[in-house]
């Protein structure tokens, strides 16, 4: 499932500029991907951060910077529904001849795996004899020819290439991603996101999230810190987060022990912790905790 921006199209015909809004969205797994860089420019120009999930394709074997895609939180992913900046791929878009062609191509890639992976195994196998025969001819007698035949028999039958050593090709060119807005259609807040038999919009963590958003702060998430959210007083490339949301109901009983952990911890990590809990009407009620110190 693709998204692209609705708005882009409104502003084409407006005669505005057309790449203001620009945002494209790829569900994969039912979560909510960014390929694009003009998409992960126009996201974060909304103050939406998410988080970076792909390697570089010249280092890939480091976890340290990584590239795209983009994962959005479930949040950022409902605040551009409710402002409709999204449109999705109709679900019937790949059950024509596109979708038989991708299909055929998946087939024909887990083909190709497999035949790699066959050679491969007759290569490491032809390697682990050559060792073989390197390792007992060194000091060669007639007794030995019988017991190296009946190694490389054992060997030959014994032997297993695992498929986690196989060499794959690591592509180090641009993905061809393809983009046809003309195969899209706006996107509604009903439409069904990780099965919720209701929008997480009526949820008191995007009551919050979208609180904080429209008061400038950026957020991102706080699971490493026991909390919800990381409210930053500005970007976070250039800020350090000041608070740790917590979302709570104003119903919802908290531990007395709860609350001094994790005034604990905001202070340990120099953040005030706030507590967030959406009301009837509407607004949202902050508490700040902050430890002060045993008396």
């Amino acid at each position: 499932m693709s998204y692209v921006s609705r708005r882009k199209r409104e502003r084409r015909r407006a005669g505005e500029d057309a790449d203001a809004d620009a945002d494209m969205r790829s569900l994969c797994d039912s979560a909510p991907l960014l390929w694009r860089v003009e998409d992960l420019q126009a996201v974060r120009a909304q103050g939406l951060v998410g988080a970076l999930l792909g390697s570089l394709p010249r280092v890939p074997r480091q976890n340290l910077k990584l590239g795209r895609p983009l994962l959005l939180l479930p949040e950022e992913e409902e605040l551009l529904t409710e402002r409709q900046a999204a449109a999705a791929l109709p679900s019937t878009a790949y059950q024509d001849g596109e979708g038989a062609e991708l299909r055929l191509q998946v087939t024909q890639h887990l083909e190709d795996q497999q035949r790699s992976y066959e050679e491969q195994s007759i290569l490491a196998l032809e390697d682990r004899k050559s060792a073989l025969l390197r390792a007992m001819t060194s000091s060669h007698t007639e007794s030995d020819d019988e017991a190296l035949q009946s190694r490389l028999e054992v060997l030959e039958q014994s032997f297993t290439f695992p498929s986690s050593a196989q060499a794959v090709q690591v592509s180090t060119a641009r993905a061809g991603l393809s983009y046809r807005p003309e195969a899209r259609t706006p996107l509604q807040a009903r439409w069904p996101i990780r099965g919720h038999d209701k929008p997480s919009c009526h949820t008191a963590r995007y009551q919050v999230f979208r609180d904080l958003r429209g008061r400038g702060f950026y957020l991102t998430s706080a699971g490493k810190f026991g909390g919800h959210f990381l409210v930053y007083p500005g970007d976070p490339l250039r800020f350090h987060a000041h608070f740790i949301a917590i979302c709570l109901s104003l119903e919802e009983p908290v531990c007395l022990l709860d609350l001094l952990a994790v005034a604990r911890l905001g202070s340990n990590v120099k953040k005030t912790v706030l507590l967030c809990s959406p009301g009837p009407d509407g607004r949202v009620r902050y508490t700040s905790l902050q430890w002060s110190g045993m008396v």
